[in-house]
């Protein structure tokens, strides 16, 4: 089992077209929730993929949402990414692409559209990409919904997952994922004057503050349930008909959020008259670190092949569409994308100097899994 000759050195060769077509992808904003500029986003990337794979892109659509698929006849690997980004329509205005000292930042710069690009660039150093498929979404900041079926089917096929979500400190690629359960927890009074009458109200915020406690308590050692988005009320004179939270859980074992999920369902009100309503679930079930063992080997040895670093690997408390191939029995590695550091926050940024080294990472990963064998 070899890499193909000269990649780190080919990949070097690519970064000057790696940089304009990530300054292009940063410019063309992305976010969740704007169909037509997803739209344009595949638009930019189809021409791309399709020259690096040597082969038709196929634009799938779901709903609303568009996604790319380079699907192999015979594939044993499939590359996973997502071109949606959680900033809002106008951040390039007052936050432009950039590069200073070898540092780009931007919108969607590190989660992932650095990665992204070198994916690309990893199907391009390729002598032959015909085992390899490649699936880019646009719904991944928002849970998935329209990409889950096809992510699951294609992950099946390929019978391995690598995703190219951001990497984590020093460069390590990501063997786990917390599994996340999100939940709106809705709560119904009676509205009354809060100064003439209220108590013949059911104040609506006081139930939610009994619920938000009692839903805090239900963390337990690695398990987080966190209230997160509140509201109640309309005026300041009414006692409060409505109120409402959302609650992030996050755990690393499918038996952790099945417990959140039944202490959440078996909420009661604590005050007469006051109606507590529970809805949502486990929207992303834990990527088991077992999942990820023998594609992580491999990586470890392609590293080697290349004179890398040896190569490190953490857990992720974050999700990514890898709990969702991972949880289907499909070995899977994550965090094979960019470094740098901070996502969705304001100094989201790439080290630009190390896109190569991460693009031939991932070829070479690749060959090495062209190699195997279908049961391997």
């Amino acid at each position: 089992m070899t890499d193909e000759p000269g990649l780190l050195q080919r990949a070097e060769a690519l970064l000057p077209t790696m940089l304009d077509r990530f300054r292009e992808l940063v410019n063309c904003e992305s976010p969740s929730s704007s169909p037509q500029h997803l739209k344009n986003c595949a638009e930019l990337l189809s021409p791309w993929l399709s020259a690096a794979i040597r082969r038709p892109v196929k634009v799938v659509r779901v709903d609303d949402n568009v996604h790319l698929l380079a699907s192999a006849v015979a594939p044993k690997v499939l590359v996973l990414g997502h071109f949606d980004t959680v900033w809002p329509l106008g951040t390039i205005q007052d936050w432009p692409f950039s590069i200073t000292d070898g540092v780009a930042t931007g919108p969607g710069t590190f989660d992932m559209k650095a990665g992204i690009i070198q994916a690309i660039a990893a199907v391009e150093l390729l002598a032959d990409p015909s085992h390899v498929s490649v699936l880019l979404t646009s719904d991944e900041e928002v849970g998935s919904a329209t990409s889950r079926t096809l992510i699951e089917n294609e992950a099946r096929r390929a019978g391995a997952a690598l995703v190219c979500e951001p990497s984590a400190d020093g460069a390590a690629v990501k063997s786990g994922r917390k599994g996340i359960a999100l939940y709106r927890v809705e709560v119904r009074g009676r509205a009354a004057h809060a100064g003439l009458e209220p108590e013949l109200g059911v104040n609506a915020a006081v139930e939610l503050a009994h619920q938000i406690i009692t839903i805090a308590g239900f963390a337990s050692g690695e398990t987080s349930v966190t209230p997160t988005v509140l509201a109640a009320g309309s005026t300041t004179n009414t006692v409060p008909e409505f109120a409402r939270c959302e609650v992030d859980a996050r755990s690393w074992t499918p038996r952790g959020l099945e417990d959140v999920d039944r202490a959440m369902s078996a909420l009661t009100p604590h005050l007469p008259g006051a109606v507590v309503m529970v809805s949502g679930g486990i929207d992303r079930p834990p990527f088991e670190e077992s999942m990820a063992e023998s594609l992580l080997a491999e990586a470890a040895l392609a590293a080697e092949q290349l004179g890398l670093a040896p190569l490190a690997a953490v857990r992720s408390g974050g999700g990514s569409d890898g709990n969702l191939t991972a949880a289907i029995g499909v070995p899977t590695l994550d965090g094979l994308g960019a470094v740098g550091g901070h996502p969705h926050a304001r100094n989201e940024h790439v080290d630009v100097a190390t896109m190569p080294r991460q693009a031939a990472l991932l070829a070479s990963l690749l060959v090495r899994l062209g190699d195997r064998s279908p049961m391997e």
